[in-house]
């Protein structure tokens, strides 16, 4: 996610990137499936796995799940401090307007 990897870059096979980390394969094995089901890289069979465009709707769950927990703890500060809801509202409406 840090560009360090280009989509359609090769990766270590198993076996290499396990030695190189002095790693269990099947360890290595678990880490290459849950990147595939996620959409990080892609297996082809016979010629390796590579790294996948980004999967844009896992990150955007991702942040979704960030921006959940922030606002969490902004409506907790909000009724601890008996700030009204609609100036807490009132107040991300305005930052979030000020993107645009």
């Amino acid at each position: 996610m840090d560009g360090t990897l280009t989509a359609g870059e090769a990766l270590p096979s198993m076996r290499a990137l396990a030695k190189e980390l002095h790693l269990s394969v099947i360890t290595v094995q678990r880490a290459y499936e849950d990147l595939t089901r996620d959409g990080f890289i892609e297996t082809v069979s016979g010629k390796g796995s590579f790294v996948a465009a980004q999967n844009k709707e896992f990150i955007r769950e991702e942040r979704l799940r960030e921006a959940e927990g922030l606002l969490q703890r902004v409506a907790e500060l909000g009724r601890s401090s008996g700030i009204p809801l609609e100036k807490l509202t009132g107040i991300l409406a305005l930052f979030y307007e000020e993107g645009d």
